[in-house]
C-alpha cells in the first residue's frame, strides 16, 4: 500500500507530487510573493486535455504558419520543409518533457525551479534571459496583430494605408497606429481581461483552424488541385547545397519553442498528474506543429503559382482578395488567435521572471506591462522584415542561450539532485540553495560563449549553426564537471 512521505516540512503524496505542510516561513520571506508561491496538491487540477489544449491553442498561431512558409521562402521544397519542422518538434519535446516534470511534482513556477541550480539571486539569470526572449515574442505577435489590424481598416476605410502620411522607418503613419492599437488590447487584457481571455482560448485554436482549413482549400482551388502543389520543387539540388539550410533550419524549429522547453513549470505546477500532462504534450505538440506547418506550406506553395511569388506572410496574402467580408473575417481570426497566444505564451513567463527579481515590487500586471515596452523597443518589424531575419537570426540566435539554460537545470536536476528538491528552501535566502551557484552561472555562460562564438569567428560559424545543441551540450558537460567537483547533492 503506498504511503506519504514526509521531510522537513514537506510531505511527498503516493502519486509523488509534494507540497508544504507550512507556509508560514516561505511567507515571510522577500523571495516569495502569491504569483511565485508553489501550488497546493488541491489547486491542482489540470487534466490531459488542458495540457492538449494549452498547446493545440499555442501552436494554431501565425507565426507557427511563418515557420514553415519561411523555409520555403529560403528554398525548401514543401516535403524538405514538413520534414525539418516535424523533426525540430520532435526533439524539443524532450526537453520540455523534461523540465515540466519538477513544476508537476513541486508545484513551482521556472524562475523558483532554477533557484536549485543557480541560487535564489543567480536564478535571475536564466529567468531575465528567458524573459527578454518572450518580450521579443510579444513584439513579434504584437506587430502580425497589428498587420491584421491595417488589412482590416485598408477593406473598410478608403485610402487608409495613406491616410496619414508616409510615416517611417518604411512604414506608414496608419501601420504604426494599428501596431499600437493592438498592443493596447493585449495590454488592456493583461489588466482586467484574464478570465476572458481564457474563454476566448477555448474556441479561438478550433475557430483559427476551420479558418486556415477554408483559406487552404481556396488555395487548392485555384492552383488546380494538390498535384500542382505538390509539385513544386526546391531550388537545392545536392545535399551540399540542402544542408547549409536544413541545420540552421532545424536548430530555429527547436528554437521556436525553446522558450516554453524552459517555463513549461508555469503550467505544468497546476498538473493533476504527471502522466497526464506527459500525454496531453506529447500528443497534441508535435502533431498540432505538422498540422498547421503543412497548411502553411501548400498554402505557400500555392502562392508560387496563383501570384508568381512566394509570400510567407498570410496576413499579406489575405491583403490581395478584394472582397471586404473575407478580409473582415480572416483578420478578426488573425486578431482572436494572436491575442490568445500572446498572452498565454509571452506574458504568463516573463510577467513571472520579472516578479522573481523583485518579488515585493513587481506583480503579474506590473511584470506584462513591463514585457510590452520591451516588446516594442526590441523592433519586431525589422525581426519580420524577411524570412532569414526571422529565421535564422532571431530564432538561431536566441536558442544557444537558452540551449545553455536548459542544459543546466535538466543536469542539475535529473543527474545531480536525481529528482530532490527541498521545497522550503527554494523560498528562503539563508536555505541550501544559497545565494549564487557559481558552477550554473559559468555553465550558462561557457554554452553561450560556445553557441555564439561563430558571430565573433568566422570558422566558428558551424557552431552558431547549431546554436541550441552546442549551447546545451557544452553548459551541460561544464555544469556537471563543477559539481562532482564541488560534491552538491541533495539529502537522500
Amino acid at each position: 500500500m503506498a504511503t506519504t512521505a514526509r521531510v522537513a516540512n514537506q510531505v511527498e503524496h503516493p502519486d509523488g507530487r509534494v507540497e508544504l505542510t507550512d507556509t508560514s516561513r516561505i511567507e515571510r520571506s522577500a523571495l516569495y510573493n502569491e504569483d511565485l508561491a508553489p501550488v497546493p496538491i488541491s489547486r491542482r487540477t489540470w487534466t490531459t486535455y488542458n495540457f492538449a489544449a494549452l498547446w493545440i491553442s499555442m501552436a494554431h498561431c501565425i507565426p507557427t504558419y511563418m515557420l514553415s512558409a519561411g523555409l520555403m521562402a529560403a528554398g525548401m521544397s514543401w516535403a524538405q520543409a514538413l520534414f525539418t519542422v516535424a523533426l525540430g518538434n520532435t526533439i524539443v519535446l524532450v526537453p520540455i518533457l523534461l523540465n515540466s516534470h519538477p513544476g508537476t511534482k513541486y508545484g513551482i513556477p521556472f524562475p523558483v525551479f532554477a533557484r536549485a541550480a543557480y541560487g535564489t539571486i543567480g536564478s535571475n539569470l536564466p529567468a531575465l534571459m528567458r524573459a527578454i526572449v518572450a518580450c521579443g515574442w510579444f513584439g513579434i505577435q504584437a506587430w502580425i496583430g497589428g498587420e491584421a489590424l491595417q488589412t482590416f481598416f485598408s477593406s473598410v476605410i478608403p485610402g487608409w494605408p495613406t491616410l496619414l502620411g508616409a510615416g517611417f522607418q518604411g512604414h506608414t503613419t496608419t501601420e504604426w497606429i494599428s501596431f499600437l492599437l493592438f498592443w493596447g488590447l493585449n495590454i488592456g487584457i493583461i489588466y482586467k481581461g484574464m478570465d476572458l481571455l481564457r474563454a476566448v482560448e477555448n474556441w479561438a485554436a478550433p475557430f483559427v483552424l476551420i479558418m486556415t482549413g477554408l483559406l487552404l482549400a481556396w488555395a487548392v482551388y485555384e492552383a488546380n488541385g494538390f498535384g500542382p502543389l505538390l509539385s513544386q520543387k526546391g531550388k537545392f539540388q545536392t545535399l551540399g547545397e540542402f544542408m547549409p539550410v536544413f541545420i540552421p533550419g532545424l536548430t530555429a524549429m527547436v528554437g521556436y519553442w525553446a522558450t516554453l522547453s524552459l517555463n513549461m513549470p508555469d503550467f505544468t505546477r497546476f498538473g493533476r498528474s504527471q502522466r497526464e500532462q506527459i500525454i496531453g504534450q506529447t500528443v497534441a505538440l508535435p502533431t498540432t506543429m505538422f498540422l498547421f506547418a503543412a497548411m502553411g506550406v501548400l498554402i505557400t506553395s500555392a502562392t508560387t503559382i496563383i501570384y508568381g511569388e512566394v509570400i510567407w506572410d498570410p496576413i499579406k496574402l489575405i491583403g490581395k482578395f478584394s472582397q471586404p467580408l473575407v478580409i473582415a473575417i480572416s483578420m478578426f481570426t488573425a486578431v482572436v488567435a494572436t491575442l490568445a497566444v500572446n498572452i498565454a505564451a509571452n506574458v504568463v513567463s516573463p510577467a513571472n521572471d520579472f516578479a522573481n527579481a523583485f518579488p515585493k515590487w513587481i506583480n503579474f500586471k506590473t511584470g506584462g506591462l513591463i514585457t510590452g515596452i520591451l516588446g516594442i523597443l526590441i523592433q519586431p518589424w525589422r525581426l519580420l522584415a524577411d524570412p532569414s531575419g526571422y529565421i535564422f537570426n532571431w530564432l538561431v540566435g536566441y536558442s544557444g542561450g537558452l540551449g545553455s539554460i536548459a542544459g543546466v537545470l535538466i543536469a542539475d536536476y535529473w543527474i545531480v539532485r536525481r529528482r530532490k528538491l527541498m521545497l522550503e528552501d527554494l523560498y528562503v535566502a539563508g536555505g541550501r540553495y544559497g545565494r549564487w551557484n557559481t558552477a550554473g552561472i559559468v555553465a550558462t555562460l561557457a554554452g553561450c560563449a560556445a553557441a555564439w562564438g561563430g558571430l565573433i569567428s568566422p570558422p566558428m560559424r558551424p557552431l552558431y549553426d547549431y546554436a541550441w545543441f552546442i549551447g546545451f551540450a557544452v553548459a551541460a558537460l561544464v555544469y556537471l564537471g563543477m559539481q562532482r567537483l564541488s560534491g552538491d547533492r541533495e539529502p537522500a
